[in-house]
């Protein structure tokens, strides 16, 4: 397959690392606004670098869209326009109404697109998906999710970024959605500025919280912060009438027990979503590929995309508004 990367940057360059050793990918092309940092990441692996408008009309069997958020929509209507099936990053784009209308391109166009959710991918969010479905839990009452990360993201991310709740808990709200199979009805969030005053100048916050209801009654609470000294520590706890299980529970969580003799966990936290995540990344960039060659189907869409995003809209307008916001008032 001829597979064009658009994006150079840190998550490109993770992408380019699974791109480059598969099997399915005959030529792959690399294409960044900044044609060194393109050229510096295509050597090593004997990629071609360009210009983005290049790769994208270089006849492509599939796209992995790697670009900042504000690039995304132009770049996925482009592919769908092309007829070339697409991979980009979360979000679809930075606002409700772009996302609506390529949810409507790709419709119309018929062109598979997969935005990019990794923890669907992962084992223990996989292992915890089927528990909930077939009945180990019995019936779910209570979710817990935490998305910590150990230190900030630059300033000049955090300005474009969208919010902690656009940016960083999306992830929180797709992996609930796709866990539990059930959708959310209202979020009441709050948020505080404990770390640098670059979040408030933003209109952002650095450490946030949010009670879900979901449209079975289950209650579902969410944590995150951007200065968690520990390490970085993503969990999801789902307690049910059977049991509780808890995904991101290993040696390597983000936390010590206060009571004594209990020496749990061991090993060291982990450092960042990347190496927290890499297996996750590496399957499902594969699943994309089999997606484009119409050996699956998407796995995770822009109606799907679009769900997540609905949540995070509705919680930072509950963050700004002080109140509880019912998806229904978006749709």
């Amino acid at each position: 397959m001829r597979v064009g990367l658009l994006g150079a940057g840190r998550i490109g360059a993770w992408h380019a690392r699974f791109l480059g050793g598969h099997p399915l990918v005959g030529d792959l092309l690399i294409g960044d606004a900044d044609p060194r940092r393109a050229e510096a990441l295509a050597g090593p692996l004997g990629a071609r670098a360009d210009t983005p408008d290049t790769v994208l009309g270089a006849g492509l069997d599939a796209v992995v869209i790697a670009t900042p958020t504000s690039t995304h929509a132009d770049l996925l209507a482009r592919a769908c326009d092309a007829g070339v099936p697409a991979f980009c990053e979360k979000p679809v784009a930075p606002d409700l109404r772009t996302t609506l209308e390529i949810r409507d391109r790709a419709a119309k166009t018929g062109v598979p697109v997969h935005i990019g959710f990794q923890r669907r991918f992962d084992a223990g969010y996989a292992a915890a998906r089927r528990a909930v479905q077939d009945g180990r839990l019995g019936a779910l009452h209570r979710v817990h999710l935490v998305t910590a990360d150990p230190g900030p993201p630059p300033a000049e991310y955090v300005r474009t970024s969208g919010g902690m709740f656009r940016d960083c808990h999306i992830h929180d709200f797709d992996i609930l959605r796709w866990v539990t199979g059930r959708e959310v009805e209202s979020v009441t969030a709050v948020g505080a500025n404990r770390g640098d005053a670059y979040f408030a100048v933003a209109g952002d916050v650095d450490t946030s919280a949010a009670v879900l209801v979901m449209d079975d009654g289950t209650i579902a609470t969410l944590q995150g912060s951007r200065y968690n000294g520990a390490g970085y520590d993503v969990r999801m706890e789902l307690s049910g009438t059977a049991g509780t299980w808890v995904v991101g529970l290993d040696e390597r969580a983000a936390l010590r027990s206060a009571e004594p003799g209990v020496d749990w966990p061991s090993g060291d936290a982990w450092a960042d979503f990347w190496e927290r995540f890499e297996p996750a990344y590496a399957s499902e960039i594969g699943t994309f590929l089999e997606m484009a060659k119409g050996n699956a189907p998407s796995p995770c869409t822009v109606d799907e995309a679009l769900e997540a995003f609905l949540i995070a809209e509705a919680a930072t307008l509950s963050l700004h508004e002080g109140r509880r916001v019912a998806l229904a008032e978006l749709r």
